[in-house]
């Protein structure tokens, strides 16, 4: 099921360079497209492909993943991560995503566009800090209800239809950033909370130009003592390691789902010497980053897109 908020609506895919990771566009990316919702159950695309769809990014789409009966296994940026229903997985643009479900496993896939994005958030910036990671999430009940409510609400063509649906896609976004904040931040004070975003945030930003502690730690106009601390409190891992693994997680990424060379992953990630990065990435995963992307690659399977 389609919801257009008064745009002609489009089904296409299509995929980049083997340079770069397959972009599918689910119902398409384009700018005359803004405001469109699609809702679909788990089953209507899965099943079409043996309930397994192949790791893929959308870059403009935000997809929400609604699981209420089943398992499986979800990929994001190259960590596999069980799926144990009721919860949720937020997928932002960008994201590298595959999916492995168990026969008849239930639910729904919530998409929206970029731009109907930005307007939902254009005055929530930690919300869309929150939304902007990739996470699996309890389910909120409410979720339900309102994907229920989306769905019957595509049926009007009333006044103010559009309007309508945007409320409520504004709703389930707000929940969905609520449960994961919730599970993040379970035992953070509200000020350590948005300290900690905030250095989420600038990690996200800034983790190719190799920028130690201290450099965020001062943009924060914290200690990196503090800054330590509250990384710890939230986490239960160091400022600097959160940085590395930022660092390892799009190296992973590329390795997995580019063909660009290890030398040009270490450039693309900061590092003037690739040497050095494949130390660095064969210290944190065991492997050197070659041996990583044959024994990973060798492994990748499954068709479709979601």
């Amino acid at each position: 099921m389609r919801i257009d908020l008064g745009a002609e609506f489009l089904y296409i895919s299509y995929m980049t360079s083997q340079n770069s990771i397959n972009t599918y566009s689910l119902f398409g990316e384009f700018s005359e497209l803004a405001g469109l919702i699609h809702v679909e159950s788990i089953k209507a695309r899965s099943a079409l492909y043996d309930w397994s769809l192949k790791p893929h990014r959308h870059a403009r789409l935000h997809q929400l993943l609604i699981l209420t009966h089943g398992e499986g296994e979800a990929t994001l940026d190259g960590i596999d991560l069980a799926l144990s229903p009721p919860c949720t997985v937020n997928i932002p643009p960008g994201t590298v995503h595959g999916f492995r479900f168990a026969i008849e496993t239930e639910g729904w896939v919530l998409t929206l566009t970029s731009d109907l994005m930005d307007q939902i958030l254009s005055d929530g910036a930690d919300v869309k800090t929150v939304l902007d990671r990739a996470t699996i999430a309890p389910l909120n009940n409410h979720l339900l209800q309102l994907v229920g409510s989306i769905r019957e609400a595509n049926d009007l063509q009333g006044f103010a239809r559009a309007q309508i649906l945007r409320g409520l896609a504004g709703a389930i976004t707000g929940l969905v950033a609520q449960s994961i904040d919730a599970q993040q931040n379970r035992h953070a004070s509200p000020k350590t909370h948005q300290l900690f975003a905030g250095f989420q945030s600038l990690v996200d930003r800034d983790f190719r130009q190799r920028r130690q502690v201290r450099d965020y730690a001062a943009e924060l106009a914290v200690s990196t003592t503090h800054l330590n601390r509250i990384s710890h409190q939230a986490t239960g891992q160091s400022a600097s390691r959160l940085i590395n693994e930022r660092m390892l997680r799009e190296a992973r990424r590329l390795l997995i789902y580019t063909t660009l060379s290890a030398a040009q992953i270490a450039y693309e990630l900061g590092y003037s010497d690739p040497a050095h990065f494949s130390r660095v990435f064969a210290r944190s995963t065991g492997l050197p980053p070659h041996k990583f992307r044959r024994r990973v690659t060798e492994g990748v399977s499954g068709a479709g897109s979601m």
